[in-house]
């Protein structure tokens, strides 16, 4: 499956539009997590354990939106989008969405 932000593909010819797909993730924080995160904000540098909580929650959304792609009988995504969201007070929401084409 190519996916792409772009809106073609170089080499490649769209055949065939299958339609806006769509990619969710919302995936949740533990509490000592949150508490070490904390410190790392205090005294300054990055937070692994988010950042690793943050790949993981993109990967997943990627995942499902070539999925339900593959389902539409596209074989490429293309013009993808990434947005993230802050749910509640630990919940993190990662969505991916694109357009499922055919393209040979």
């Amino acid at each position: 499956m190519i996916v792409t932000t772009t809106q073609s593909i170089e080499g490649k010819r769209i055949t065939d539009y299958r339609g806006i797909v769509v990619g969710e993730a919302i995936m949740g924080a533990n509490v000592v997590r949150d508490f070490f995160a904390g410190i790392t904000d205090i005294v300054g540098g990055r937070s692994g354990a988010y950042e690793a909580k943050l790949q993981d929650a993109r990967d997943t959304a990627m995942r499902e939106l070539e999925h339900r792609a593959a389902a539409m009988g596209a074989n490429a995504v293309v013009g993808v989008d990434l947005d993230y969201e802050v749910v509640g007070d630990s919940m993190l929401m990662v969505s991916v969405s694109g357009t499922a084409v055919v393209v040979d």
